[in-house]
């Protein structure tokens, strides 16, 4: 079951929300509004570093919306 990303243009918030059998959200969360859209999400992997440590990595510098950290290991999301 994916979560998929939304971005409401009532409030400019952005949510994620879990699809179950392709149930796209009806409203925003934040303020109720109907005006929302998928956004395009960024894909992440898990890989092995050198020293057998598991490395999280995301194809673009960060893969959360709440800060501008280069990984998410430094804002803990």
């Amino acid at each position: 079951m994916p979560i998929y990303e939304y971005h409401c243009k009532a409030c400019g918030q952005n949510f994620e929300h879990l699809v179950l059998g392709g149930s796209e959200p009806s409203h925003c969360p934040h303020c109720d509004d109907t005006q929302v859209c998928r956004l395009m999400s960024a894909c992440g992997f898990v890989s092995k570093g050198s020293g057998g440590e598991t490395v999280r990595q995301s194809a673009s510098s960060s893969s959360c919306t709440g800060c501008t950290a280069s990984s998410c290991a430094s804002c803990g999301h």
